[in-house]
């Protein structure tokens, strides 16, 4: 029997959350499903999180950006038609397009995913918004990493609750052990490692982090800091650095496909970002034994262990500093936070979890779906 088509349509392949998760679990399960992926901006670097053997195939986008929504659908309708999907997943409003064109097309199972909100939509949801994901999404399936969203999706978006399904981020707890070989990747020196691993995009709020730690260092606070990622705030984040006068304790370490040995070298992982929900860096950070000094975004404060919980903070950088002071200067009180938070990792984000519960939500989709078309 021919494995199920997945048709995946995300604003960007690129390294992200959502697209590593994916990876994860196409990963998993090898050739029980065929997917093909839609970038809608075109990039597809997380082509190299997928396994070898893995059948997946990229597939160009029949729209551009910025065209009436009446051609953008049919030009998604006459995809549908071409290839003949199992499933249709959407992942987040840059996709919204193809669950209104499936509307049309009540026979084709729809699971939508969504994992946040962008930059623009910080302060609260936009209405519109609200409105378009309530017709849209009203027949489909829909899934969702945080306590935040599940709210949104339940009393925002008005969608029945048998639709909607939570599922935790997992991930492999092994892999990002304390144990094994440690990279440095910060600037030469001694003093405490400070880490994040981010997109440098607006909402990851990388200079928050940036004058968190020139106002530390204004007080005599030694340190270090790494970013590990990229992205079009690079340039200006590293003239911020020099402007603080703290450019010879930064380092922009760039993306790294393998971050384990880097989350090893730190001594803190540190979160400055504007809006999240439940972003892997932190899981990654916790499984590697580290504490974590985070702004109070999305389910950060849940996430980490009980004890970690006071250094999720106010996205101010005040705020961000006086969580990150302690840790610098309390090498004990780092490892009794890193040990806990190991523990929570292991104890609640095991990645098995989670790949088994996406896989019953998809067949269930396609079975539920096709059995009722079939009545």
């Amino acid at each position: 029997m021919t494995a199920p088509l997945l048709l995946h349509v995300y604003p960007t392949f690129d390294v992200g959350g959502a697209q590593v998760r994916f990876a994860a679990i196409a990963n998993r399960f090898g050739a029980r499903y065929r997917h093909a992926v839609v970038a809608l901006d075109g990039r597809s670097g997380c082509l190299e999180r997928i396994a070898p053997g893995v059948p997946l195939e990229m597939v160009a986008s029949p729209v551009t950006k910025g065209e009436a929504l009446p051609r953008t659908m049919l030009a998604i309708g006459r995809l549908f038609a071409r290839m003949k999907p199992d499933l249709l997943v959407t992942s987040n409003w840059g996709s919204i397009e193809w669950a209104l064109t499936r509307l049309a097309r009540p026979s084709l199972p729809h699971l939508h995913t969504e994992d946040g909100f962008g930059p623009e939509e910080s302060g609260g949801q936009f209405r519109r918004r609200i409105l378009t994901r309530r017709v849209a999404l009203r027949n489909s399936t829909v899934v969702v990493p945080s306590r935040i969203l599940m709210q949104a999706a339940l009393e925002r978006w008005n969608l029945p609750a048998r639709q909607v399904h939570h599922i935790p981020n997992g991930m492999d707890v092994s892999r990002f052990s304390p144990d094994g070989a440690a990279a440095d990747a910060g600037p030469p020196g001694q003093a405490p490692l400070i880490g994040t691993v981010a997109a440098l995009r607006t909402e990851k709020n990388i200079g928050r982090l940036l004058r968190a730690c020139a106002l530390l260092r204004r007080d005599g606070v030694s340190l270090r800091l790494a970013v590990m990622g990229d992205g079009t705030e690079r340039p200006k984040l590293e003239a911020l650095a020099g402007e603080l006068g703290i450019a010879e304790v930064v380092r922009f370490a760039g993306h790294m496909p393998d971050p384990a040995a880097a989350y090893r070298g730190l001594d803190i992982f540190a979160l400055s970002s504007d809006t999240e929900q439940m972003p892997f860096s932190v899981l990654e950070a916790m499984a590697s034994g580290l504490p974590v000094a985070s702004t109070d975004a999305g389910d950060v404060r849940h996430m980490v262990a009980e004890e970690n919980a006071a250094l999720v903070v106010a996205q101010e950088d005040g705020a961000l500093a006086g969580a990150l002071r302690p840790l610098l200067q309390d090498a004990e009180l780092r490892s009794r936070l890193g040990t806990a938070n190991r523990a929570k990792a292991l104890q609640d984000y095991d990645q098995e979890t989670m790949f088994q519960a996406h896989a019953a939500v998809i067949d269930r989709t396609i079975g539920r779906t096709t059995l009722a078309t079939a009545a």
